[in-house]
């Protein structure tokens, strides 16, 4: 599956959350990104890992372009050598299909 190749849709307030078995199908995709539940809103989060500041600022400014290019934004969290990231639909407070896809494009950044 090539999650990161898909263009986010626009979410309204009345999209569907994606489903258990949706899940199932596209967490292996993006499986270093941990599911986890805040508040009672399932995200998909990773923290990513880098020599200094410098470089996590960087990527940190990568991920915000690409969610600025694609309307999806995330929880980032930029610190000395690391950076975590936290995708989930606000409008719907929870996962939809774009965070799965915005994780992917994110790991694409990585490395």
């Amino acid at each position: 599956m090539t999650l990161a190749r898909e263009k986010c849709v626009a979410c309204r307030r009345d999209s569907p959350r994606v489903t258990p078995e949706e899940i199932d199908e596209l967490h292996p995709v993006v499986s270093d990104w941990e599911l986890t539940e805040v508040d009672e809103i399932k995200r998909l989060d990773r923290t990513f890992k880098f020599s200094d500041f410098a470089g996590a600022l960087e990527f940190s400014q990568k991920v915000g372009e690409i969610a600025e290019d694609e309307g999806h934004h995330p929880r980032i969290i930029t610190e000395w050598g690391r950076v975590n990231v936290a995708w989930w639909t606000h409008k719907i407070r929870g996962l939809h299909r774009n965070d799965f896809i915005m994780a992917a494009k994110t790991d694409g950044l990585y490395g």
